[in-house]
């Protein structure tokens, strides 16, 4: 995924073909703890884990490149129901990897739901808060899918491939949900929702030089050029010798490519793309330095930044409720008043002036007072300072006089296990690429 751009769509995963796969249910997924439901990253407290123990493995699912994984030394970590890489050396060289070069990526963890018929986006439009039936066929669009109260059960990148069909990339933890949510709410429209997750492995290549090591490995089947796919767009191609769905999006604030293919291809074009970019800097990157560019990218997560607790508005992606799309939607009259009334907290970005690293749940405060806590923190390699993201009052959230503040004597610190930390506001992202 490349950094927010004028959209300011944040992704996470790209879709596939929904026709011709048998109907899934359920029974099948892993699940996860609330507080890690996520975009297919591991919380830092996570990251310092070593490679998770034999009865935690047996206990998880694995993705088709799990041989791959252990081949390459990777330390596993069970994550949202499987067994995932965390990172392979170092979490620092893998970041700094995809921020100067590129890096590789295993994702074939995240859900894929197909949802195809006359009704499709008209179904999607009263399950969702965007406005789907509007999306042109070959692209694709952020969105939520939220509770009748307004809260967010997960946020979505939903394609349009066709007409009648569309593929909606949820986060691994919420996968079964959102399946059952978008089922249940479907009835009544001519439309047919399948969870076909199992079918697809996804492998993403992300960073600068992404770009240049796949575009002589893949080809489109519309013959255009690589370079003309548009951000938040897909096409099918075939790549490194196998037939995939190709997107421009990804979740870490660079150019790249998330790549749905066959299962049993993925250890092919893992490999292939692995072989071809060691020229120009590519490596394989774990969960924890995924985690460290959505954060520097200020791409939320969801379990710390997104829940049932809190809304778009909140989260300032109140721009993904689409109140003005025909006909109603879950979610609409309590979205509509909370637009009405602001939101009960803002998400702010706060870099810290000492060493010490902001965590999930630590106390945000200004002049002595609790004003907010802390939602995700790790050490940024980028900006070479700890970083963090955290919700707050909304009249603290680092605008008007308090950013006068900022530079006077009304810092904000984060309380790190009863040790006041100092640190400055900061507009979110930290980091944005230049184009």
């Amino acid at each position: 995924m490349t950094a927010p751009d004028t959209t300011g769509d944040p992704a996470h995963g790209a879709g596939g073909s929904p026709a011709d796969h048998a109907d899934r249910g359920t029974a099948d997924r892993g699940t996860a703890d609330r507080g890690t439901a996520d975009r297919g990253t591991a919380d830092r407290g996570t990251a310092d884990r070593g490679t998770a123990d034999r009865g935690q493995a047996d206990e998880q699912r694995a993705t088709p490149l799990l041989q791959v994984h252990q081949g390459l030394g990777a330390t596993l970590t069970p994550f949202a129901g499987w067994l995932m890489p965390l990172r392979y050396a170092s979490e620092t060289a893998e970041h700094n990897a995809v921020r100067a070069a590129a890096g590789l990526f295993d994702l074939s963890h995240m859900g894929e739901i197909s949802v195809t018929g006359p009704d499709a986006g008209a179904a999607l439009d009263y399950a969702l808060t965007g406005n789907l039936s509007a999306v042109a066929p070959g692209r694709a669009r952020y969105t939520m899918i939220c509770a009748a109260d307004g809260g967010v059960l997960d946020d979505l990148v939903v394609y349009r491939l066709a007409d009648d069909q569309y593929f909606v990339v949820a986060n691994a933890a919420n996968a079964a949900l959102v399946y059952q949510e978008l089922a249940d709410r479907a009835a009544g429209h001519d439309a047919e929702v399948r969870d076909v997750s199992l079918d697809y492995a996804l492998i993403a290549i992300q960073g600068p030089s992404a770009a240049a090591i796949l575009a002589p490995r893949a080809e489109r089947l519309d013959r255009a050029p690589l370079a003309d796919l548009k951000y938040y767009a897909s096409v099918r191609a075939v790549a490194c010798g196998e037939p995939v769905l190709l997107a421009r999006t990804g979740y870490t604030g660079e150019d790249g490519f998330e790549l749905f293919c066959r299962p049993d291809d993925a250890v092919a074009v893992w490999t292939a793309l692995a072989d071809a970019g060691t020229g120009d800097g590519l490596i394989p990157a774990g969960l924890s330095a995924r985690d460290t560019l959505r954060l520097e990218a200020g791409m939320p997560l969801y379990g710390n930044e997104l829940s049932r607790d809190v809304t778009p508005f909140e989260a300032g992606l109140g721009r993904v409720v689409k109140f003005d799309k025909p006909g109603d939607f879950v979610g609409r009259e309590a979205l509509a008043a909370r637009a009405r009334a602001g939101p009960r907290s803002r998400l702010i970005g706060l870099i810290g002036r000492s060493r010490r690293v902001p965590r999930h749940g630590y106390p945000v405060m200004l002049d002595g007072q609790v004003i907010g806590t802390v939602t995700s923190g790790a050490p940024s390699p980028t900006l070479g300072r700890p970083i963090a993201m955290a919700y707050v009052r909304p009249d603290a959230a680092g605008t008007g006089d308090m950013a006068a503040d900022i530079h006077g004597e009304a810092r904000p610190a984060v309380d790190a296990r009863g040790q006041a930390e100092p640190a400055d506001y900061a507009q979110l992202p930290f980091y944005r690429r230049t184009k």
